[in-house]
């Protein structure tokens, strides 16, 4: 579980630590056939590659998620590793649960305060780009953004095969 605790295995999974285990179960079945080596015959080796490691970092996800110890020791070392960051983060926010307000070109959240977290258009290319990277190494990764009102802050990420705004 060491590797584990590296990555965000519910956003491998394109999950919230909320979901049920059924949730789970539903999420690792898709990715699973989408990614399965058997179905992935017709494509080019380099993309048959990448989907056999797909298919091996979401077999290993659903491993630690499907069991109710193995998740619960998973979910106590994230936790503790949000206690060990710089920074005070509030919560986990996905990007498709931001609004896209096409005037600023922003995913915009709303804070409790009132006021809101705003991720640009460029800083979601970057972290695209950064995830195409991180994604060859195995990685999940996101960014930290900051209310424009208060202290809060929260960490927003995103599944792989979640395209952004900018991309669309």
């Amino acid at each position: 579980m060491c590797a584990a605790a590296e990555k965000d295995l519910y956003a491998v999974l394109g999950a919230s630590p909320s979901d049920s285990v059924q949730q789970l179960r539903h999420r690792y079945q898709q990715l699973a056939l989408q990614y399965h080596p058997d179905r992935l015959g017709g494509v080019c080796p380099s993309e048959a590659e990448s989907g056999v490691r797909k298919f091996l970092e979401v077999d290993a996800a659903w491993r630690i998620l499907s069991d109710q110890n193995s998740r619960r020791k998973y979910d106590q070392q994230r936790r503790a590793q949000e206690l060990k960051q710089d920074w005070p983060v509030d919560s986990t926010v996905f990007l498709e649960d931001m609004t896209w307000d096409k005037d600023e070109c922003v995913y915009i959240y709303h804070c409790r305060c009132g006021g809101g977290f705003n991720v640009s258009e460029e800083e979601t290319q970057k972290i695209q780009d950064d995830e195409e990277e991180e994604t060859k190494e195995g990685q999940h990764r996101g960014v930290v953004v900051c209310c424009d009102t208060c202290s809060l802050s929260v960490y927003v990420t995103w599944s792989s095969q979640t395209k952004t705004q900018s991309l669309k």
